[in-house]
């Protein structure tokens, strides 16, 4: 009886000691907003990028292609971490662009074309920082920002929806307050000044929206809302997001 209680109580542990480790990883890759894929892929496009690319080293280009192949693959069949699920429609996007480019990367090679490899290689490192930014935007209060601006801009004033789109300026106010006491990430810390003014703007044209909307003029309103994202943008563009 001894012996049968002490090999239950050796499974159990067994048990405890093998599905734990499991589950704390499997938490961890959810929680965690990386893509080791998109990780490895970028060992790559530095070479393309910094070493092939400038020197206009054609033959080191094209050898390169197998390597591009296998790591475009394994970042389109990449699956994003639960904690990006919010972003698979921009990351679909991307990895449909890579693939492209990869696609005119392998026909540049196969017609021996200098410039269009040149051209290939350029839009494949632009495609890897557009994947990079997907999941890493360089400042968060600006990503959380644009959440609301997205369905703003892109829903409800196509529909032109009042009442929706005065909920989305009343997020857009509350939103600007928070980034407009954000601090600006350090390795931005060069494009301060630019970056501020920006923001400033913003600022102005979220709070100069609140009273057009009050005017029921679609014309105003969606000029008002024009000029918003606009500003957004510059500010965006000043991060290079």
């Amino acid at each position: 009886m001894r012996f049968r209680q002490q090999t239950y109580s050796l499974a159990i542990l067994f048990l405890l000691f093998t599905t734990i480790p499991a589950l704390a990883f499997q938490h961890e890759s959810v929680a965690k907003a990386e893509v080791p894929a998109l990780h490895d892929f970028h060992e790559v496009i530095f070479v393309i990028w910094h070493e092939a690319w400038p020197a206009k080293d054609y033959a080191k280009l094209k050898s390169l292609l197998p390597d591009i192949e296998k790591g475009a693959a394994a970042v389109a069949a990449a699956r994003l971490p639960g904690i990006l699920h919010h972003k698979q429609t921009a990351w679909s996007e991307g990895v449909e662009a890579l693939k492209a480019t990869v696609e005119e990367y392998r026909a540049a090679v196969n017609a021996d074309s200098n410039q269009a490899l040149l051209s290939a290689a350029e839009k494949l490192h632009s495609d890897f920082e557009r994947l990079v930014r997907v999941i890493r935007p360089p400042m968060k209060e600006l990503e959380d920002f644009h959440s609301s601006l997205y369905m703003l801009y892109h829903h409800h004033l196509p529909a032109y929806d009042l009442e929706k789109i005065k909920a989305s300026a009343a997020e857009l106010k509350q939103k600007i307050t928070v980034l407009e006491a954000a601090k600006l990430p350090a390795r931005f810390s060069a494009r301060q000044q630019e970056f501020d003014k920006a923001r400033q703007a913003l600022a102005a044209a979220v709070t100069a929206l609140a009273p057009v909307l009050e005017t029921g003029d679609e014309e105003r309103v969606k000029q008002a809302i024009e000029d918003v994202h606009s500003r957004y943008e510059a500010a965006r563009d000043v991060l290079g997001q």
